[in-house]
């Protein structure tokens, strides 16, 4: 048993890391921790970690994995993460080096406890996402209820833990930036236990989540921004690790960087980002946040190329900068917006920088100029405009005394009585205002009043304090109504937020996480949206639904929310670091009964290039319910025709019967003949509420088209109704 958990660790481990900071030499290092491992192993008792229990959830793997069975023979490194936290985040690509540099037939095994902070973080889908996103391999354990963590006593994130061959633990090394310390440490233990024959060279079943997953248009969109015309939309799409610049139906104008990650300038076809998340767009020029290379990127449309205007590619710890852009080392910025200095005579001479990495704002000088409470700044200085660097939610007059906790959405509200910058403080779960008259840092909903309580969330409508939000990612201003949207990420909502009242209410979504295109703002669903932006005219609102991977629109006018941009460029539909695509999708599709009604639809004109909305109502026999565990889906086929179906989304979840479900469908750009038939197929289970049998039922809708070659108009919508009924 753990004795005391990490505690029992700590004496010897502290001697050790005292007499390594004196030694001088790697050999003196290696035979400091070589002596400190004798030691340890020639304990009486090991301090031994606790067996995980059966019934958790495993990632990346063929099957829950045994610490003391599976892992017996292996060196193990447990990283105690929670998917939120930036600074977890920032341990990542020490993990990816280590197990780069070692396999699980050297001996070495490293295991993600996901521990959770946020209530959201518990569900396993989402945790899967994560390990997606952030291209996590090894395998990843769900300790939802955070037993492991209360047995050992950790005490924050990241911690990392380092077991023996027999599950006796060695090391912990607490917080981010111990990367030669990782690589000492285990190279050390796997020497030490090779020596003494005690390590085993077997594989570990190692099955990748993202091995099992279809390609699609988008992966994690992080955020969305449209520029002042209303007429191009540009999107970071994060997991292809490249930018997109469409017009406001979808259709792409260019493709920035991907679909791999990698650093580099130049022109668009060779230029590369890593995580984009943030953008800013005005005229012919987007600044990028490109948050996993720490670095600030800049794209000029009309040469096509891309540069660096801040940051050097590597993490920055400096908390204060100063430096000119391209020297200045910067760490994990997740978004920008343009803004005005105090002296400047031209406009939007200021990009501010939403610093997560460091809980900071910071202000690259786009011209010379003045920022509040500052001196003169000459062209391209990148340096700290508010927050002290601890993660904290602290108010304050004095923007540098103020405290910001991974802060990941800005926008600027430039007009009286305003003239503020909203910061999206996701970690304190709370929306800021910085004055850009004098900087003073001011609460306006979420959180709570002790500056140190980062756990005060929820999901609760109210004013000021006493609304709650959870790990907002986004805001965005709304000129013409005053009024702030904030995507509420994981209460997987957008909400509304009134300044001048500090009133905050939910605008869409129902708090699940799940996909639904409703026929309103109330009954739709998202799953973590990252970014939100509305456009000029203050009609639409663009959401970047990131674990949906799609962009949806929010019509303010008619409160009706659809499902945006069907980017349906074939050549789009890349997959990151080498996903097997899936060669025929249409294999995989269901099979309808053969009861299933084939319902005949009157013929369709339609265009080249156009968009078909089908809006699918299916109503159930009366007293059934939908069988929720079931498959129920939609899907699309042209049996003769597969030319229709190229880089098109070809099905998806029926998640709920009482709202009507928006299928959307995009005619190639060149179409092989001047008619063709669609067939949109849905397949339901479902229950009769008296007993307990179970039904799958079927129905088809054939739908001819006529393809002219005249415009038709952008979108076109139809109907597809049918009443199941009981037999």
């Amino acid at each position: 048993m753990a004795a005391g958990g990490l505690a029992g660790l700590l004496p010897a481990q502290t001697q050790l890391e005292y007499a390594l900071l004196d030694a001088d030499t790697p050999q003196e290092k290696e035979n400091l921790v070589y002596q400190y491992l004798k030691k340890m192993d020639s304990r009486e008792r090991d301090l031994t970690v606790p067996e995980l229990g059966g019934d958790l959830q495993w990632l990346n793997t063929e099957g829950p994995i045994s610490l003391h069975k599976d892992l017996c023979g292996k060196v193990v490194v447990l990283d105690f993460f929670t998917y939120c936290c930036i600074n977890c985040l920032h341990l990542l690509p020490d993990l990816h080096a280590l197990e780069h540099q070692y396999s699980d037939k050297d001996g070495l095994i490293i295991v993600g406890v996901h521990s959770a902070k946020f209530p959201n973080e518990k569900v396993l889908d989402n945790i899967k996402s994560a390990v997606l996103k952030y291209n996590i391999v090894h395998p990843v354990v769900n300790d939802a209820d955070a037993t492991l963590w209360h047995e050992l006593e950790v005490s924050c994130w990241p911690t990392l833990v380092i077991l023996g061959p027999r599950g006796n633990m060695l090391f912990s090394l607490v917080g981010e930036g111990h990367r030669e310390k990782l690589f000492l440490f285990t190279s050390i233990t796997l020497k030490f236990y090779k020596e003494r024959g005690h390590i085993k060279d077997n594989n570990i079943g190692i099955k990748l989540y993202r091995d099992s997953l279809p390609p699609s248009p988008l992966l994690f969109p992080g955020k969305v921004t449209v520029d002042n015309s209303g007429e191009r939309l540009v999107i970071a799409d994060t997991g292809h690790h490249r930018i997109l610049v469409t017009q406001k139906n979808g259709r792409i104008l260019h493709i920035i960087g991907g679909p791999n990650s990698g650093r580099r300038d130049g022109r668009f076809s060779e230029a590369a980002f890593n995580a984009p998340q943030g953008i800013a767009v005005k005229n012919n020029v987007i600044y990028v946040a490109d948050t996993e290379n720490h670095l600030i990127r800049k794209i000029d449309l009309e040469l096509e190329m891309v540069t660096t205007v801040a940051g050097i590619g590597i993490q920055g710890v400096d908390k204060e900068g100063g430096a000119k852009g391209e020297e200045q080392p910067i760490s994990s910025p997740w978004d920008v917006v343009f803004g005005n200095s105090i002296s400047g005579t031209q406009e939007d001479d200021v990009l501010w920088i939403a610093m997560a990495g460091t809980h900071q704002v910071w202000a690259l000088m786009l011209e010379g100029g003045k920022l509040p409470k500052g001196s003169d700044l000459k062209k391209g200085v990148c340096l700290r405009f508010a927050g002290s660097g601890n993660e904290e939610n602290r108010n304050n007059a004095y923007p540098h005394k103020a405290g910001f906790a991974q802060p990941s959405g800005l926008s600027l509200a430039s007009e009286e009585p305003w003239n503020c910058l909203f910061v999206a403080d996701s970690e304190s779960s709370t929306v800021r205002t910085i004055s850009l008259k004098d900087g003073a840092v001011k609460h306006l909903v979420g959180g709570e009043r002790d500056p140190l309580n980062l756990f005060a969330f929820g999901d609760v409508d109210g004013a000021g304090i006493n609304a709650k939000l959870q790990h907002p990612l986004g805001v965005t201003w709304d000129k013409k109504r005053k009024l702030l949207y904030v995507a509420d990420s994981y209460n997987h909502k957008i909400k509304v937020v009134d300044p001048k009242m500090k009133n905050c209410a939910t605008l869409a979504g129902t708090g699940e996480a799940s996909n639904v295109i409703g026929s309103s703002f109330t009954q739709s669903t998202f799953n973590e949206p990252g970014g939100l932006c509305v456009e000029e005219s203050g009609r639409l609102i663009y959401v970047a639904d990131s674990n949906n991977h799609q962009i949806k629109v929010l019509d303010l006018d008619t409160k009706i929310l659809s499902m945006a941009l069907p980017i349906l460029n074939p050549e789009a539909c890349d997959v990151p670091d080498n996903l097997p695509v899936q060669k025929d999708k249409i294999t995989n599709l269901p099979k309808l009964p053969k009861s299933a009604p084939n319902v005949q639809l009157p013929s369709l004109t339609v265009a080249p290039g156009q968009t078909i909305q089908f809006l699918l109502k299916l109503t159930l026999p009366p007293d059934s319910k939908l069988n929720e565990e079931a498959p129920n889906s939609w899907f699309i086929t042209a049996e003769d025709n597969t030319w229709l179906l190229q880089g098109q989304c070809l099905s998806g979840e029926i998640k709920d019967v009482s709202c009507q479900t928006i299928i959307p469908f995009q005619l190639p750009r060149s179409c092989l003949s001047a008619e063709a038939i669609l067939a949109v197929k849905a397949c339901l289970y479902y229950c009769s509420k008296g007993s307990s049998a179970c039904m799958m039922k079927g129905i088809s809708f054939s739908q001819p088209l006529q393809i002219a070659s005249t415009n038709q108009g952008s979108l076109t919508q139809v109907e597809l109704i049918h009443a199941f009924l009981t037999h």
